[in-house]
């Protein structure tokens, strides 16, 4: 707001800019802004254009055929141990105490909290591995569940990140930027594909209940400059799984359907003065957040899950809000059209008691996510299903802080080699993609940076990166910025 009567005398007058603009230059000033508001509303913003896609998905709307239709993506906050879980390295055991060698840490950086240690003693992993499949694949003792279904699952012991902190890194893997205010996966793939049907939003986030750890921030899944319609919508375990869509005590339902009528006509009127996308996505989300009062009880309600269907997804499959719970039902809003279903489970960040810490996150995690893969494939729909398992980096091969073999020990942060896994969705089963050095360290073949995850992902469900953007700010952006390339070797 802009007070233009600042140093006069009498009542001020205060006007906003429409106003102010809608009196400039007789008038013109009004004209151009709407121009430009209605440019920006209408204008298709990729370049070059996106074809449309019809519900359902043509393959001949997109730019490559799709390989799948929606993602789970189950995140995994804090940087799991890759070496305790994935990445098998004996050497490691075999020098337990001794120090990294300077030739295999090199220039790189460490983080505050162990850059300063007069000693980095490398630690072997407490927890066994052993081959499972005919992949063969080495995963811990931690994961027997994850084990059972190696052959399903394609390994990237490669991932690489340049951020070397959770709030950067959490940032960059959802969003392709570590500064917040970027788009994330979901509202990108909202914009570009839009929804498989009207009754629910086609992005979803559900984060683990009772969590500590690093903290979650709405900008994870939020919209970014993109129109507001694309942000998530998270789902919260209890009586309102979605805030604020019940109607309050003694609203019914034809009355909130009158409400909402009258309110999308001065919405209407609003535009027609001074078209605004703003104005647009608020009238979107007023019609689905009434859509969702009948939608979203029916979708989290589980009394019609069979019994052996909750006890394959673990004992907290029948507490809303566990981490088994939310599984369950990314299983069951992606059968019902949610195109990218987004799970975040915290407290990763063992950087002191990795025995018991990781272990119990295992103990929560480990179950539900095999059960997911086995139910979405007993389904039919494990083919055109992504799902995505991983954190935002890994954690180092040595101790942070002093190291007494045989004790409990901690990791520091690691972005130079991670390990996440997919399955599904046009991926091969049974393979692992990328090496990493026989310390653990570095990358040593077939390196994946978040950037070409990104471009993967998007490719699989059948978008060039290139060719996503939206113009803000005079500039095209995507998501996966100017870099990124598709990891051809792990398509199937």
């Amino acid at each position: 707001m802009n007070d233009l009567s600042r140093g006069c005398t009498g009542p001020q007058t205060v006007v906003d800019r429409r106003q102010w603009l809608g009196t400039f230059g007789m008038g013109l000033g009004g004209i151009a802004l709407a121009d430009l508001l209605g440019r920006e509303v209408t204008a298709a913003p990729a370049s070059p254009p996106l074809p449309a896609v019809p519900r359902g998905g043509a393959i001949d709307a997109f730019h490559v055929p799709p390989r799948a239709k929606r993602v789970i993506y189950l995140f995994q906050s804090g940087g799991p141990s890759q070496l305790d879980l994935f990445d098998h390295k004996p050497l490691l055991k075999e020098r337990d105490g001794e120090q990294l060698p300077a030739s295999v840490r090199g220039e790189q950086r460490l983080t505050g909290m162990s850059g300063n240690q007069s000693s980095i003693p490398l630690v072997g992993s407490p927890f066994p591995f052993a081959r499972h499949g005919e992949s063969g694949v080495w995963v811990s003792s931690l994961l027997p569940h994850t084990a059972s279904i190696a052959d399903r699952l394609c390994f990237i012991h490669s991932m690489h990140t340049p951020s070397i902190n959770h709030g950067p890194g959490v940032t960059f893997m959802q969003s392709g930027s570590q500064i917040p205010g970027r788009p994330s996966i979901g509202a990108w793939l909202d914009y570009g594909l839009g929804r498989l049907q009207d009754d629910l939003p086609a992005f979803v986030v559900l984060i683990t209940k009772n969590k500590g750890g690093q903290p979650l921030m709405s900008h994870l899944w939020g919209a970014g400059f993109l129109p507001t319609k694309h942000q998530a919508v998270r789902f919260r375990s209890g009586a309102d799984p979605v805030l604020y869509v019940n109607n309050p005590p003694g609203v019914s339902i034809a009355s909130r359907r009158q409400a909402l009528d009258g309110l999308r006509q001065l919405h209407e009127h609003q535009f027609a003065g001074a078209p605004d996308a703003a104005i647009q996505a608020r009238i979107a989300n007023y019609e689905m957040a009434f859509r969702m009062q009948s939608s979203v009880p029916e979708v989290t309600d589980f009394s019609d899950e069979p019994a052996h269907v909750l006890d394959a997804y673990g004992p907290g499959a029948r507490d809303p809000g566990t981490f088994a719970a939310n599984c369950l039902l990314a299983r069951r809003l992606a059968e019902r059209g949610v195109r990218f279903i987004q799970l975040y489970h915290q407290d990763w960040d063992h950087h002191g008691g990795l025995r018991g810490g990781i272990a119990g996150e295992c103990r929560q995690t480990d179950q539900p996510s095999a059960a997911l893969v086995k139910d979405l494939a007993d389904r039919g729909m494990l083919d055109d299903t992504l799902i995505v398992w991983g954190g935002e980096f890994g954690r180092t091969n040595y101790c942070q802080g002093l190291y007494k073999p045989g004790q409990d020990f901690g990791r520091d942060h690691h972005p130079r080699c991670f390990t996440l896994w997919m399955a599904g969705g046009g991926v091969k089963p049974g393979v692992t993609w990328g090496e990493t050095c026989e310390f653990g360290y570095n990358i040593a073949s077939d390196p994946v940076h978040v950037h070409d995850f990104h471009a993967t992902m998007l490719h699989l469900l059948g978008i060039d990166h290139e060719r996503l953007t939206y113009k803000f700010q005079g500039r095209r952006y995507r998501l996966t910025d100017v870099h990124g390339k598709v990891v051809e070797g792990i398509l199937a």
